[in-house]
């Protein structure tokens, strides 16, 4: 078993209510555990700045699946709610699942990069992480607590 943590996001719709439906579904997954939920975040969009506010989770998980087994397991979730990857990158969207790490698994390859790459740059992903585990390690990078403390949070707003 490994302990995964996965960035959950959206901007379209009722956001926070498709985040609870996803965390709800992949709590009702045979090969997944849910063992930590964070608040919900309202934040500012990154990259494609004309475009809504995101609302921002994230979860933690046991699972037996290999990092690419829970990848396929999250793709089909984020098509389950709509989402259609066309290739843009930042854009707005129904629901957004991220793989952030699967154990201490280090992957780099065509499909999969973990620990996923620029978290320890976001706040977006590193409050939500701090909610579940502000000691977590990310590998190579450090505490979620410590990296965090780095980061500007200005324009993350928790929800209640």
């Amino acid at each position: 078993m490994a302990r995964a943590f996965i960035g959950l996001g959206g901007n379209l719709g009722d956001a926070r209510q498709t985040l609870e439906a996803a965390m709800t579904r992949l709590a009702n997954h045979p090969d997944l555990v849910l063992t930590g939920r964070s608040a919900f975040y309202r934040t500012a969009p990154w990259g494609v700045l004309d475009q809504p506010d995101f609302v921002n989770a994230a979860v933690s998980v046991d699972t037996a699946l290999p990092p690419h087994a829970l990848l396929d397991v999250l793709l089909e979730t984020e098509r389950a709610f709509g989402r259609v990857r066309d290739g843009e990158r930042w854009g707005p969207r129904t629901l957004d699942l991220d793989l952030l790490l699967h154990g201490a698994t280090v992957v780099h390859d065509e499909r999969l990069e973990l620990p996923h790459p620029r978290m320890a740059e976001r706040a977006f992903v590193l409050l939500p992480l701090a909610d579940i585990d502000p000691s977590l390690e990310i590998p190579g990078q450090g505490r979620v607590a410590n990296l965090l403390e780095t980061l500007d949070t200005q324009g993350c707003e928790r929800l209640s």
